[in-house]
C-alpha cells in the first residue's frame, strides 16, 4: 500500500479535489437523489467556508503525490464528552480500493485519541456501503447497531 498523508484542508486544495470530484452512487440510500457531480467554484467555496467556520470540526485533504485525493472529517467533536466522527469521501474511482482511506482513517484515529484526546471515535455508512464497512472494521471500529439504513461504530482506541 502507499502512503498518503493528512494535510489541513486549504481553499485552494479545496477546490483541487473538487475540480476532479465524481459523486459515488453507493453513499445514496435513495438512487432519486443520486445526479452526477458537476464542478461550482462558488458552491466549493461556500462548502469549505461552511466547513472553517464549524469549531466542532477539523477539516482534512487526503493527499498522494503532492495532491489531493479525498477530504476526511473529525466532526461533531464533544470535548467534554471526548467524542467525534470520522467521514471520509475520496475523489474518484481512481482512488478508491488502493487502501489509501484505510492508511488516512488510521492517521485520523490517531490525531482523535493523542492530539484532540478523545475517547470515543464514532463513524457510520448506509447500509449498501460495504466498502466503507470494511474499511471501519479492519482498522478497529466495533458495529454498534443497525438504524434507518445506517450501520454505526465504534472506535475505543484500541489499536
Amino acid at each position: 500500500m502507499e502512503e498518503v498523508s493528512l494535510w489541513v484542508m486549504t481553499r485552494e486544495l479545496c477546490h483541487e479535489l473538487y475540480r476532479n470530484w465524481e459523486q459515488d452512487p453507493d453513499i445514496y440510500m435513495d438512487m432519486e437523489l443520486f445526479a452526477p457531480y458537476v464542478y461550482s467554484a462558488d458552491k466549493v467555496d461556500q462548502y469549505f467556508d461552511k466547513k472553517q467556520q464549524d469549531p466542532s470540526c477539523v477539516y482534512f485533504a487526503v493527499m498522494k503525490d503532492g495532491a489531493p485525493v479525498g477530504e476526511l472529517l473529525l466532526k461533531k467533536i464533544d470535548r467534554e464528552r471526548r467524542e467525534c466522527t470520522l467521514s471520509i469521501h475520496m475523489q474518484n474511482d481512481a482512488v478508491k480500493g488502493k487502501g489509501y482511506g484505510t492508511c488516512a482513517e488510521r492517521q485520523a484515529l490517531r490525531y482523535a485519541f493523542d492530539v484532540l484526546g478523545m475517547a470515543v471515535v464514532h463513524a457510520d455508512t448506509i447500509m449498501k456501503n460495504t466498502r466503507s464497512q470494511h474499511v471501519l472494521e479492519k482498522i478497529g471500529f466495533r458495529h454498534i447497531k443497525d438504524e434507518d439504513g445506517f450501520r454505526y461504530y465504534q472506535h475505543t482506541g484500541h489499536m
